[in-house]
């Protein structure tokens, strides 16, 4: 039988095993399996649709949590955020593919990697999954720049007799349905899964319109999950098959939400919400935590049940600290996504989502040559042309400018359809959540506040306009931000 991807990133069962592999650790290992793409879509979490088992069985075995947001949706900046357990903000590394071209971005002050922290307290440090093949290592996307040595390999199975190891295992996710029609990904889904999510089964948010398009778009990405939980199903049995399982703490967690028009970059629940789920040595068993909890926190959550002392320029919290305060609210931002220039921030309370636009003179679905190629979104701005989108669709997708202000109650409307930032009988909440954001955006030093220099705006779009895909259309773009940056749209 072929091996999937996955096994064999990893390093094949029948290679990785060492007869060191069942020796006893004095520290727990500590196994972060990070996913593309991916919203809460597992029937842990209430979908119905389809059945995912292994994340379930880490949810039976541990602990879930409900209320868990990235701080940024979209990979770069949210996996610096996650890397460093700061706030992608503080440190520089808001905009997305950053730092990539002749200018680049150090981290500030004492802040290191959270890899350089386990290195020196003697783990064995690795990073593989998807694509990590040979000695490549697996994704990283940091927007700042870093030593490659923090990271001893792609798989734990280099370690020496004994040596405790701290593993990220990153997955494709939602992005194996790709940007365009998807048959080769829905015919690998048959092969592997033995059968395909149906279209006409899937229940969309009330903004998508029911087009075969965007219903075979939703059920390819239900097939992601159905994939990603087969993997995350690997990666438990070669644990317990080395005898690590009971040893090594599971943190299952993705990188944002869905990509769609109004998830991946953006800062409603469908792009900020995620799914959360611990296992292992010092977790609860079966416990649901209903808590707002940032991805951030879970660097000081790791260091810690790995007996490391947490530096105090962390901005992520151990969640399962016994002097543990939880959070009243949780932030997220988004900036520049590839050459599409954008400055939104948001405070999330358990009831209550409050959104700054900052840029409220440009449209939702700016021009953008990463999202204008997608199936989904051609079809939703063809619809959108030949006005067959209904009212709710066409003011949420396509207006032509936005409030500045949004203001949702999740507890009446979570999928955030109905502003309420207008009503004067949410003006006291409106008041409050404006100055809880502004003092978030002053208390953490909040670099988006100011515009990116054009000196490192240019030296990035270099880089994306030597790629030699779709040139033209990316330059006009270029222009285009510059031109609205200008007149101070």
């Amino acid at each position: 039988m072929r091996l999937s991807t996955l096994a064999c990133c990893l390093l094949t069962l029948a290679v990785a095993p060492r007869a060191v592999a069942a020796e006893p650790v004095k520290k727990p290992n500590i196994v972060w399996i990070f996913v593309d793409d991916m919203s809460a879509h597992f029937s842990c979490y209430g979908e119905k649709l389809i059945q995912t088992p292994h994340v379930d069985r880490l949810a039976q075995e541990g602990t879930r949590f409900t209320r868990a947001f990235v701080t940024a949706p979209v990979c770069s900046p949210c996996r610096s955020a996650f890397i460093t357990g700061c706030y992608q903000t503080t440190i520089g590394a808001h905009h997305h593919r950053s730092g990539r071209g002749e200018l680049k971005i150090e981290l500030p002050g004492d802040v290191v990697p959270v890899p350089v922290l386990f290195k020196k307290a003697g783990y064995y440090t690795c990073i593989g999954g998807f694509g990590a093949t040979g000695d490549k290592l697996g994704k990283t996307d940091y927007n700042f720049e870093w030593d490659r040595a923090m990271y001893d390999g792609n798989d734990w199975s280099g370690r020496k007799p004994g040596q405790p190891f701290f593993m990220q295992v990153q997955l494709h996710g939602g992005k194996h349905r790709g940007q365009g029609p998807n048959q080769n990904w829905q015919q690998r889904v048959r092969k592997e899964l033995g059968s395909n999510t149906k279209p006409e089964d899937v229940k969309l948010p009330p903004y998508y319109p029911r087009d075969p398009v965007i219903l075979q778009d939703w059920a390819d990405y239900l097939d992601c999950c159905r994939y990603t939980d087969k993997e995350v199903g690997e990666v438990l049995a070669r644990l317990d098959k080395e005898k690590l399982l009971d040893d090594t703490v599971v943190i299952f967690m993705t990188d944002h939400g869905i990509s769609h028009a109004r998830g991946k970059q953006f800062l409603y629940d469908e792009g900020i919400h995620v799914p959360l789920v611990l296992r292992g040595p010092g977790i609860t068993r079966g416990a649901v935590r209903t808590d707002l909890v940032e991805h951030i926190d879970l660097a000081a959550l790791s260091l810690a049940l790995a007996g490391i002392e947490v530096p105090k320029w962390l901005q992520g919290r151990n969640v399962l600290a016994k002097d543990y305060a939880k959070r009243d609210a949780v932030f997220a931002a988004r900036d520049r996504c590839d050459e599409t220039m954008e400055h939104l921030r948001s405070v999330r309370t358990e009831r209550y989502k409050y959104i700054r636009n900052y840029l409220p003179e440009r449209p939702h679905l700016q021009p953008n040559r990463y999202k204008d190629d997608k199936a989904i979104v051609k079809k939703l701005r063809e619809l959108h042309a030949a006005r067959k989108l209904d009212d709710l669709a066409e003011k949420l997708l396509f207006a032509e400018k936005r409030p500045t202000e949004e203001l949702y109650d999740l507890a009446a409307d979570p999928h955030e359809l109905n502003n309420l930032a207008a009503d004067p009988k949410h003006r006291a909440t409106l008041a409050a959540m404006r100055k809880q954001l502004a003092d978030w955006e002053e208390a953490t030093g909040d670099r988006g506040r100011k515009p990116e220099p054009t000196a490192m705006y240019d030296s990035d779009m270099k880089v994306y306009l030597s790629g030699g895909k779709k040139n033209e259309e990316l330059q006009r773009n270029i222009d285009l931000n510059k031109k609205w940056a200008q007149e101070g749209k």
